[in-house]
């Protein structure tokens, strides 16, 4: 592989990104040379980022709401995931927490990751 070389600056960051830039317009076909390429300068950009600029995941309600949004599904659908619109407004409103049986109801429901949604998050005070 030629001209492949580690990501330690924003300088080497964005010659990486300059590298990769023309695979996205011509992908190379698998098992080449090029895709090798392609391969190794994404994992390189993929590590620089996650150690430079990590983005923590949302708290549990705000993914909750964001699927929610994105999908079009609204505070109704969330109901009848957790078999009650008292509950999906209480949780959503933060005046329940989630418990064990709702997370598991709401990963399958709305495919959000259970470590997501078992983050400790701050309940709204009465």
């Amino acid at each position: 592989m030629e001209n492949i070389r580690a990501i330690r600056t924003e300088d080497d960051y964005d010659w990486a990104l300059a590298e990769i830039e023309a695979y996205f317009e011509n992908e190379p076909a698998p098992g080449t040379p090029d895709a090798d390429r392609f391969d190794v300068l994404s994992d390189l950009i993929a590590c620089y980022e996650e150690k430079h600029w990590a983005i923590d995941d949302p708290d549990p309600i705000e993914a909750i709401k964001y699927v929610l949004d994105q999908t079009g599904a609204g505070q109704a659908y969330l109901a009848e995931v957790l078999g009650s619109r008292s509950r999906a407004s209480e949780v959503l409103n933060r005046k329940r927490a989630l418990s064990l049986g709702m997370i598991q109801k709401i990963h399958t429901g709305l495919n959000i990751p259970t470590d997501v949604l078992i983050k400790p998050y701050h309940l709204a005070r009465s």
